[in-house]
């Protein structure tokens, strides 16, 4: 269709549902590509949101309770694409793109609110987020209705439904205003929640509570909303399913939120003062009985680009050979695709870059290198035959056996080292002739790990052995670390259920909660070391964390077989949201406070269940492990709830569904069931396959809807990184913006065509 789009035509008609972050950043590219354009273009889009906070959206409102914590620190968050974008287009000007850092650092020149006063390493409120972004989209709008022929409108009214009118799509609201009828949809709906009525894990507990006094909270958020002090205030007790980022922002909004103050010791150890308004007693649970664990300080900060974790064997290319060698065939889309099992294909690769990580970081990069060629041989059979291994624990163990003998024999060194059984300078010359590491550079290594830079170059210092070892012996470890490197072993087992059950469970909830006190000490103190310093978060945060792109080459698109996929979202999705999507230091610092304040009763532990307790009229928690029992008044279901088109509280998606517009993605099983994750089916364009099989190509969906033939498709957008939401917004821009050619005299000509969606 070609098209004529300057200023004397009729305006190219775009709605834009959602005006939150992500709208943020389409009205940056919108805004820096008008306004460079030699030829201007017509344009009306209007922008719908619901909670009428533009910009911030709900979930960032400036106006949301102070004691919520981005998850991400504030030098890692951006609002506009930037010289790192591949293909991004023009830019605007440094002035008109603030990272979140920046805007903090102007903040609070021009106010001197120490809630202002970050660095990049720092964690911001939630709030203060949705500061910024309420001002960056303000000025993409006036960019906006700066430039000739673009007119822009911004409707608070929540979308219900979309009727197709011709070549168009006319936009149905709530209130029954005249539909907006646009060329091109985008749908930016952001996070939602699923009616509980319909939600197989939440319809027994609403029957429930509508026939008893129990409450149900089905979806926490907006915590100013859902968490009514008329119903969890004093007299009450809370129980708070869940304990990843919004079970701890429940728990400090529910104390915190209500008046309640940290005061820090001379010790240094954070104390909680309550205010009265509280609830009795917050009970904390979930199937693990964790909180997510405590983000680390971002070492890699400094520079990103270098020391953003680049694996020798988690790698696109061994998934594409693993593909090639054990993945079974499938059509998915109509198209031909060899399906990996996760577990068995993927996972041990994991498991294997873990280990080296832990390890050089515990022994330094000369034991790395060392590792990397010893597992060589083991990774080339793995990627050769994947499946002749009986499971993943046996594909995981024969992957990483030769990482732990080589760390096995380098601990025995640097153990005798540390005793004084073996002088330091006898490892002097380098490598040893076994074939081992530099012994030398490992002690100084693991010194450093353990005991710091400093205190590590002290130690050094005395030439006597008999004396080094009794110096070594009297140190303490700040960050809680075993002073023999024997004890040092990578252990996934241990990396996900650091508190150790007993077989015959707890002798009692007190005992459970003091050990689950000592792992939040040790991991806190771990997290404080770094990203880059401690073995362990550096193992999580660079497997988990900076490789997840290899992760999602394999999952996307049906990359799974179907069970597999199953398998990844409940059980692997979970584990890496706990290894490297945790809460900041100092809201878990908060979190120990709580609980031993007695404010915050974690004590029913691992496995708890839920029950209806109808004699009661309330929710019962039972702790199997712990003995502990525990009735309350509310239920809160802190989970993030999947996205499920059909049960959305939205009623745009059983709309859009019920129309035909849109359907569910389906991994087609092989010889197995499906499985229907609950996203819309969409091409990799984001638009939608209609329930006919033809796609739609004047609608665009990114975010939630996409996860289920996508996989991690929400996120802030990040400074220096060229970040797949920008990429996705200018793969939508470009569906319909005419494009604008270097004539051979250097200047700008305009093609009239849109390209093809």
């Amino acid at each position: 269709m070609t098209t004529d789009n300057s200023v004397n035509a009729a305006p190219l008609q775009l709605a834009i549902v959602g005006g939150g972050p992500t709208c943020t950043y389409v009205l940056e590219r919108l805004a820096a590509l008008v306004r460079d354009r030699r030829d201007p273009v017509a344009l009306e889009i209007v922008v719908y949101d619901l909670s009428g906070e533009f910009g911030p959206g709900q979930v960032h409102s400036p106006d949301q309770t102070k004691t919520s914590y981005l998850n991400r620190v504030v030098g890692q968050v951006a609002f506009a694409a930037d010289e790192s974008v591949v293909d991004a287009g023009p830019l605007l000007s440094a002035a008109e793109r603030p990272t979140l850092l920046e805007w903090c650092r102007k903040k609070f020149e021009e106010t001197g609110d120490p809630i202002y006063d970050m660095v990049a390493e720092d964690w911001p409120k939630r709030f203060v987020h949705g500061e910024a972004l309420r001002d960056q989209f303000a000025g993409y709008v006036e960019i906006l209705r700066a430039a000739e022929g673009v007119e822009l409108t911004l409707r608070r009214a929540e979308v219900v439904d979309l009727e197709e009118r011709g070549d168009r799509f006319a936009v149905l609201t709530a209130d029954g205003a005249p539909a907006y009828e646009a060329d091109y949809v985008l749908m930016l709906t952001g996070h939602s929640s699923n009616r509980p009525e319909l939600d197989p894990r939440q319809a027994h507990l609403a029957r429930f509570a509508a026939e008893h006094k129990a409450h149900l909270v089905p979806s926490a958020y907006p915590l100013e909303r859902s968490l009514d002090p008329a119903y969890t205030g004093p007299g009450t007790t809370v129980a708070c399913l869940g304990m990843g980022l919004t079970g701890i922002d429940v728990l400090l909004y529910l104390t915190e939120g209500r008046g309640g103050t940290f005061e820090r010791d001379a010790d240094g150890e954070l104390h909680y003062v309550p205010c009265g308004a509280e609830p009795d007693s917050i009970v904390a649970f979930s199937r693990s009985g964790l909180f997510t664990f405590a983000r680390p300080y971002n070492e890699k900060e400094r520079d990103i680009a270098a020391l953003e974790y680049k694996g020798p064997f988690l790698t696109t290319a061994a998934v594409a050979e693993l593909r090639r060698t054990v993945g079974v065939p499938n059509v998915i889309g109509g198209a031909p695709k060899h399906q990996l099992d996760f577990e068995r294909h993927v996972f041990p690769l994991i498991l294997l870059e873990m280990a080296l990580i832990q390890y050089g970081v515990q022994y330094g990069p000369e034991f790395r290198e060392a590792a990397i060629r010893a597992a060589q041989p083991a990774y080339e059979k793995f990627l050769a035959d994947a499946d002749a291994f009986a499971d993943h624990h046996e594909a995981g163990e024969f992957l990483v056996a030769p990482v732990e003998d080589l760390a096995r024999g380098v601990a025995g060194r640097v153990d005798d080292v540390l005793a004084g059984r073996t002088a330091l300078a006898v490892y002097a010359g380098g490598e040893a002739a076994d074939g081992l590491p530099p012994v030398d550079r490992a002690v100084r290594a693991f010194l450093t790990v353990v005991y710091g830079a400093e205190r590590a170059e002290a130690l050094l210092r005395e030439p006597d052995p008999r004396a080094f070892a009794a110096a070594v012996a009297a140190a303490e470890s700040p960050w809680r670390h075993a002073p023999s490197a024997a004890e040092h072993r990578f252990s996934w087992e241990r990396t996900i259920s650091p508190v150790p059950v007993p077989q015959t469970g707890y002798a009692s909830p007190e005992e459970y909660v003091e050990t689950f006190l000592d792992f939040l000490d040790r991991d806190i103190r771990w997290a404080a070391q770094g990203n880059l310093s401690n073995p362990a978060k550096a193992a999580a945060d660079a497997a988990w964390r900076d490789m997840r792109g290899v992760v999602i080459e394999a999952v996307d698109f049906g990359g799974l077989l179907a069970s597999s996929h199953r398998t990844f979202l409940g059980v692997y999705t979970p584990h890496h949201n706990r290894l490297c999507q945790g809460a900041s230091v100092e809201a878990m610092e908060k979190v120990t406070a709580l609980i031993k304040s007695g404010r915050v009763d974690i004590s029913v532990g691992p496995g708890a269940r839920l029950e209806c307790d109808e004699e009661r009229g309330r929710f019962r928690v039972d702790g199997p492990v712990t003995g502990a029992e525990r009735f309350a008044d509310v239920l809160v279901d802190a989970r993030v709830h999947g996205f499920d088109a059909e049960r959305d509280v939205m009623p745009v998606y059983p709309n859009l569904l019920r129309r035909g517009i849109v359907r569910k993605w389906t991994n087609p099983g092989v010889g197995e069931a499906d499985f229907v994750p609950g996203g819309l089916d969409l091409t990799p364009e984001f638009h939608p396959v209609r329930a006919d099989g033809s796609v739609e190509s004047r609608i665009t969906f990114l975010g939630p809807p996409s996860e289920g033939v996508m996989y991690h498709q929400i996120g802030a957008l990040r400074p220096n990184k060229d970040h797949h939401v920008i990429r996705d917004i200018l793969c939508w821009i470009h569906a319909f913006m005419p494009q604008e050619h270097e004539s051979p005299a250097g200047e700008k000509t305009k093609e009239l065509e849109r390209n093809p969606a």
